[in-house]
This record gives structure tokens, C-alpha cells and sequence, in this order.
């Protein structure tokens, strides 16, 4: 993942942050909102693009945007600052491959025990009941 291409392709906008704040909230535009077209990106080698593509699926638009918003810090350049983070961030947990999950068979030996464990239960609780 090239960081500085990155850089290059990201879309910046700058909008009113919600919650309380005030006169200042209501003035000012911290809130930082990050496009990335992801698809037409060339920030990604191709395997990585379409794990990526692929673990994305349903965070990206129908345009094949990915959109970030932050809105942590009263500073709109703090605010993209800690959006482009969160972008990295994101992109580089969608670019690890899962593990494959190799299926495990129950070892006969601990079948056998379960089976006489249940089978010794049984024999107590029939031994408890009486017999005419």
C-alpha cells in the first residue's frame, strides 16, 4: 500500500460538526469527512486490491467510495489528520488475509471417555431407583 499515493486520491470536505457546541459548533465546519475510491485507487498492488475490494464489500458505496468521517476534535486539521489514521488504519485490517480454519477430529480417546463417563452416570441413576 503506497501511503503517498494515498495522500494523493483522498477527497477532503469539511462540514458542521453535530452534537452540542454551541455558537461555535454552529459556525464553524470541524467535522472532516474522507472519500477514497477505492476501485479506480492505485495505492494497492493487486492482491492486496482485491482482498481489499473483498473485505470492504460492505462499507463501500454503490460508486466504490469509502467514506470516513471524524469529528473527535474541535481543530478541522486535526480532524483530517486523525480521518487519514483511520483510513490507514482501516485499509491495512482489510488487507490481512484470515487464517484458514483447518477442521480437527475429535481424538477416540476422549470419545471413549465421554461415552463410559455417560455410562456410569446412567448405572448410578438407575441404581437409585427401586426395584420390586
Amino acid at each position: 500500500m503506497d501511503v503517498d499515493q494515498l495522500h494523493k486520491e483522498v477527497k477532503y470536505t469539511a462540514v458542521a460538526s453535530s452534537g452540542p457546541g454551541g455558537q461555535h459548533a454552529n459556525k464553524v465546519a470541524t467535522k472532516v469527512q474522507l472519500e477514497l475510491d477505492v476501485v479506480n485507487s492505485l495505492a494497492f498492488a493487486k492482491a492486496e486490491y482485491l482482498q481489499i475490494l473483498n473485505s470492504l464489500k460492505s462499507r463501500l458505496t454503490q460508486n466504490g467510495l469509502l467514506k470516513i468521517s471524524c469529528q473527535e476534535s474541535r481543530s478541522q486539521a486535526k480532524n483530517k489528520e486523525l480521518a487519514f489514521k483511520k483510513l490507514i488504519t482501516v485499509l491495512h485490517n482489510a488487507a490481512i488475509v484470515p487464517k484458514r480454519r483447518r477442521k480437527r477430529s475429535i481424538p477416540k480417546a476422549v470419545k471413549r471417555k465421554r461415552m463410559n463417563d455417560k455410562r456410569k452416570q446412567s448405572e448410578k441413576k438407575e441404581n437409585r431407583r427401586f426395584k420390586y
